[in-house]
């Protein structure tokens, strides 16, 4: 296999191919802070990808409740338990990675789901890690009790596990955008793919005879319009936009400045030794206008922002052109309701 540098992990890897990055890197930022798991970003996909026979059961998009939430089942915890532990120094991965655990027949570590594991879609939704005495009073964070949502879709990899694995080539990764694509011509069904795809972001169709997986909404990218889930998300979670190869940083592009800059990309299980750090640096926002501004920025614009500034309590996006898109202030004004109203004589809050 060829050696090519993972700059997610610090250091080289083996892989199936030759390095060959696109152009530019379609990349979302998600803040799992704000996610309700109301699944408009769920439905929103499947009404526009997945509505088709044999894709009754894809759900390109979905969002899971962690610890015990999966799509598959287990789809995580099954992988980490083959990989076994790895662990983090200096910045750098020290374990295997699904490409070097692979064995002499596999191209890439991975695991098959059965049917049944597809049947679930909701399991695990809502319920905790933990459990209290009934009546105790829990004062401050973190506590013992706990979960939160985890939006997932397609990372439309730089190494994609799902391009490695196929014997025939038929998936391929864009070089205009690097949005990962199945060609549907090509596929014969072979479901390698499935099996390596480390978050089983990958779907066999059982009625076509093919594999399909979330197109980055690719359609609207290519007009500058910012993906299905990202416009759909009633929290405004989320932000769809291009990253800087390895090595370069544009503090002015809103994914480089949340990725590469503010470092807020990382769940502890999935992305390493980062994540405590991100979340002091999440903590502060309320006093970092630069971060307060971007946060502000998600949702407001379907439109892709390739730049961004905050200037005098207001935060702007601009398009590639550098053509302002939309400007939002960092708080919102705030007005108290009074709670009588003398001119009419009425209450102006609930008094039952």
């Amino acid at each position: 296999m060829p050696d090519v540098f993972n700059w997610q992990i610090g250091r080289n890897m083996a892989y199936e191919y030759e390095a060959n990055r696109p152009q530019r890197q379609v990349a979302w930022v998600f803040d799992t802070n704000k996610c309700i798991a109301c699944q408009t970003c769920t439905i929103s996909c499947k009404q526009t990808w997945t509505w088709g026979q044999g894709q009754e059961y894809m759900l390109w998009n979905n969002v899971e409740t962690k610890p015990y939430g999966f799509f598959p089942t287990g789809w995580d915890v099954r992988l980490l338990q083959m990989l076994g532990p790895g662990g983090w120094k200096d910045g750098i991965y020290q374990g295997k990675t699904v490409f070097e655990s692979a064995t002499s027949d596999e191209r890439v570590k991975g695991w098959q789901p059965e049917s049944e594991h597809w049947a679930y879609p909701n399991v695990g939704e809502d319920e905790p890690a933990g459990a209290t005495d009934r009546g105790t009073y829990v004062p401050s964070i973190p506590h013992d009790v706990w979960f939160f949502y985890l939006a997932r879709i397609c990372n439309h990899c730089t190494y994609p596990a799902c391009l490695a694995a196929c014997p025939r080539q038929a998936i391929y990764k864009r070089p205009e955008d690097g949005i990962v694509l199945v060609d549907q011509a090509r596929c014969r069904g072979y479901q390698e793919c499935v099996t390596a795809c480390p978050y089983k972001k990958v779907m066999f169709n059982n009625v076509s005879g093919t594999s399909e997986k979330c197109i980055g909404c690719y359609p609207k990218i290519e007009q500058g319009e910012q993906t299905q889930c990202v416009t759909s998300c009633i929290g405004r979670i989320r932000f769809a936009g291009f990253i800087s190869p390895p090595g370069k940083v544009d503090e002015k592009n809103p994914i480089d400045y949340l990725v590469k800059v503010r470092k807020l990309p990382f769940l502890r299980q999935m992305f390493g030794d980062g994540v405590d750090a991100a979340i002091e640096t999440y903590k502060k926002t309320k006093d970092d206008p630069s971060l307060l501004g971007l946060q502000m920025l998600m949702g407001a614009t379907p439109k892709i922002i390739h730049q961004f500034k905050v200037e005098k309590e207001t935060a702007y996006g601009y398009d590639a052109d550098g053509k302002e898109l939309v400007n939002v202030p960092l708080r919102e004004p705030t007005f108290i309701r009074k709670y009588f109203d003398d001119a009419n004589n009425v209450y102006l809050h609930n008094i039952t």
